[in-house]
């Protein structure tokens, strides 16, 4: 029989070098990072992601030592519980991140279950896994990104105001469309819907098929136009529409990407705002600091603003085209205990939710009643104590451990908390955490 394990124990975990993070010590992965001891930061190196799980690609340790989280887990299922060790042998349903972003992502969406089983049977060197990948993302630092497709309306008078995309779109479908998006006002219930989705089916794949010559002609030619009016009047207002084509396109010049902004939301988040993103929704990551939490999944569908393979024909067939207006797809949480220290993120899907835990003094003290799954925690700022309860004879013993700034630590399922703050600045904790469909209310006081 395997030694008890702790209820509470400290991971060690993979940050990932990826062009697009932010360099050395100004990315809050390399900082996360530093907090274990083997980590030594580059200050000529991009860092752009911290991984948090079982994941392949990125697994992570048990503190100062080779044993991986999965192997632990796959050894004491009532870590996990009977329901998640029998479903993922070991793995957890969920990859926690931190994402630091100097540098657009790609203009991507994740496909739905179906869909990611289709490509991983007949595109496996691509797509790297059968699983789905809805992921939510909460803002550390101030965030941008694209979300989703714009109202049809405001999609319609972009070809109005921007000569450069009307031209590469073609006189034709420009005016099919606006024409489609007029006629499906006129058209009640979901038979309207459907029209005005299909009419901004049509003119998206146009535009992202459209010749690579074309493509470059007319971004030439806005980018010029754009350059020009900044150098005649003074640079353009920070995150106008301008100022931001003229930064991504300085990116990745000549990318057909850039005509994404005129469908996409364009977002900017404070911190403790989040996005959830579901199967089939274009996006695309811009800058700043995020925790993000995704299905254990590895799979992305790409179109542009990469270098990377572009699969454009599944992208634009596997789109919803549900448009929203850019407030609505930003999120905040919901206080889950009477202290008023923790928020829940609480998104439309089995495979996690995430708490937010900020005390802003020393001795704050909060209580997390702890999920019947398994839970990750990582503290994004200041010092304090984790401290696990027993209420039974048959409970592990109390364990309590000390939590700074990038620390990681896993919960074992059923494992009431505590976090009191030890440092001036108190203490920010975020927990994922997986429970059971039917038990997600359990965490409302």
């Amino acid at each position: 029989m395997s030694a008890p394990v702790p209820p509470i124990f400290r991971l060690d975990c993979k940050a990932q070098s990826y062009d697009w993070g932010k360099i050395g010590s100004t990315s809050e992965v390399a900082r996360f990072a530093s907090s274990s001891p083997a980590f030594t930061v580059d200050n000529n190196k991009p860092y752009a992601e911290f991984w948090m799980g079982t994941h392949p690609n990125g697994p992570s340790t048990v503190h100062q030592s080779n044993k991986s989280l999965e192997s632990v887990l796959a050894a004491h299922p009532k870590l996990v519980t009977p329901y998640f060790h029998e479903r993922l042998h070991g793995h957890l349903p969920f990859l926690f991140k931190v994402l630091s972003i100097g540098k657009a992502l790609s203009i991507q969406a994740h496909p739905d279950k179906e869909l990611a089983q289709r490509l991983f049977k007949d595109y496996p060197d691509i797509y790297k896994d059968p699983n789905h990948k809805p992921e939510m993302a909460i803002a550390l630092t101030e965030f941008e990104a694209l979300c989703g497709f714009k109202p049809l309306d405001e999609i319609a008078h972009a070809l109005d105001q921007w000569p450069e995309l009307w031209a590469l779109v073609g006189d034709k479908e420009a005016q099919e469309f606006q024409e489609a998006v007029q006629h499906s006002k006129t058209v009640e219930g979901v038979k309207g819907i459907k029209e005005g989705r299909q009419a901004l089916r049509n003119l998206f794949k146009a535009v992202m098929t459209s010749e690579t010559s074309k493509v470059h002609t007319e971004l030439d030619r806005l980018i010029h136009r754009l350059e020009s009016t900044a150098a005649n009047n003074g640079p353009f207002k920070a995150q106008s529409q301008e100022d931001v084509l003229l930064r991504i396109h300085s990116q990745f010049p000549g990318d057909i990407g850039v005509f994404c902004f005129f469908f996409l939301n364009y977002v900017v988040l404070q911190p403790g705002q989040a996005i959830f993103l579901a199967a089939n929704e274009p996006h695309a990551y811009l800058s700043g600091d995020c925790v993000e939490c995704m299905a254990a999944s590895d799979n992305v569908v790409r179109a542009g603003l990469t270098p990377k393979f572009k699969d454009v024909e599944v992208l634009t067939q596997m789109l919803t085209y549900h448009t929203m207006a850019s407030a609505d797809q930003i999120l905040t949480g919901v206080l889950c205990t009477p202290t008023g220290h923790s928020l829940m993120y609480d998104p439309p899907i089995e495979e996690f939710s995430v708490i937010l835990t900020t005390m802003g003094h020393t001795s704050e003290r909060e209580r997390l009643r702890g999920a019947d799954g398994p839970s990750v925690v990582i503290v994004t700022s200041g010092r304090g104590i984790l401290r696990s309860e027993k209420h039974h004879e048959t409970d592990p013993e109390v364990v309590e451990v000390v939590a700074e700034t990038g620390n990681v630590f896993f919960v074992g399922a059923n494992t009431p908390f505590s976090v009191e703050a030890t440092s001036e600045e108190g203490i920010t904790i975020y927990t994922a955490f997986a429970t059971k469909p039917h038990k997600k209310d359990h965490f409302h006081h």
